[in-house]
């Protein structure tokens, strides 16, 4: 499978480091396209695992006319979900703060849309994992918020973090996914995409 994969340009479309350093683990070699300027929005009527597919194929058009035949383009974007609320990424420090004070002592649903596509052909799939935190007191929220300004992660928070270390209790799913990219799932799309 890697070495068919090598014959393809693999197109990870991503301003994550996170993602970068999930597929760099897989053993695929691939490059980086910036999604900078892009709408991140939705209609308002979608739901759960809608919404981040929404946006992962909403990437996946701006840069689908200038795939090449040999070209796998990778787009993705991630969501946390509690009592029907939607996290994305905050827009400020209150905002994250927010967000933690919501997720403290719960459990929330984390939510990653992925998209590849072909120069004429796309497939999207998501992946849902379960998270449960532990009760964070205001001093540990402020002392994350201050520390790893957490506001390009959707949630306001990075499970590979300080945060990940002292609130998660249980994961019921992929924690890779929680990161921002399920890798396990990506891997068995791309072996079907190019079987």
């Amino acid at each position: 499978m890697l070495q068919d994969l090598g014959r393809y340009n693999i197109i990870l479309a991503s301003n994550s480091p996170r993602r970068h350093e999930l597929l760099r683990g897989l053993d695929i070699r691939f490059e980086v396209r910036t999604t900078g300027g892009i709408d991140e929005s939705y209609p308002a009527d979608l739901q759960g695992e809608q919404i981040p597919l929404h946006i992962a194929e909403k990437k996946a058009d701006f840069f689908q006319p200038s795939l090449n035949r040999n070209d796998i383009l990778i787009t993705a974007d991630t969501v946390v979900l509690i009592d029907g609320a939607v996290f994305g990424k905050p827009q400020d420090k209150a905002d994250a703060r927010r967000m933690l004070t919501q997720l403290s002592g719960r459990t929330h649903r984390v939510i990653t849309g992925v998209c590849l596509s072909r120069q004429y052909s796309r497939k999207a799939f998501a992946a849902t994992t379960d998270v449960t935190f532990a009760e964070l007191s205001d001093e540990e929220i402020d002392y994350y918020l201050d520390l790893y300004r957490p506001y390009d992660k959707a949630g306001a928070y990075g499970v590979q973090e300080w945060i990940g270390y002292v609130a998660v209790e249980s994961i019921n799913g992929s924690f890779y996914n929680v990161m921002g990219l399920p890798v396990h799932k990506l891997y068995k799309e791309l072996k079907l995409l190019i079987e």
